[in-house]
């Protein structure tokens, strides 16, 4: 009797710590890259959800260079250069379809300072962006990927100026 008792609650216990531990949810692939704008884009499939809206987060820190270019898309040698650095996040609800979603959350690169401007005939350009820190949370499980385990670029230079 007092070994079925023990086998009984030693059971019950297992149980309890399955479920504390985790959904089953997990990524399969999360790959980022930046486009042709500068934003970073994250796509990423995870399994082992359920069905049902599952929420999702992602960030980065972002460092964005911009500069001007003439009518003639060089950068003339000039000091109107400027370097932001922004936190930039985003997010999104997905349907969960046989418990597994597919999708894409877009980082948008910071905007250049609004005192900013370029001198008549030049227009302002993105020059680089590199993004690090990159997290993409599915909030709804608590399951994360950080950059390190994210394939893909994560900066991009459209112009080189020169000093």
């Amino acid at each position: 009797m007092k070994r079925a008792l023990l086998t009984t609650l030693f059971l019950f216990a297992l149980a309890i710590a399955g479920k504390a531990q985790t959904s089953g949810a997990h990524f399969f692939t999360v790959d980022a890259t930046v486009t042709s704008n500068g934003d970073l884009s994250i796509s990423f499939d995870e399994a082992g959800l359920g069905n049902g809206d599952i929420n999702y987060t992602a960030s980065a820190a972002a460092q964005a260079f911009y500069g001007c270019i003439n009518g003639g898309g060089n950068h003339p040698q000039a000091t109107n250069k400027e370097s932001v650095q922004a936190q930039t996040s985003t997010g999104g609800t997905f349907k969960a379809k046989n418990g597994r979603v597919s999708g894409t959350l877009v980082l948008p690169v910071p905007p250049p300072p609004a005192s900013f401007s370029c001198p008549g005939g030049q227009i302002a350009v993105l020059a680089s962006v590199t993004y690090t820190g990159a997290l993409l949370t599915d909030s709804s499980s608590g399951v994360s990927v950080e950059q390190a385990d994210m394939t893909g670029t994560f900066s991009r230079t459209f112009f080189t100026f020169r000093k």
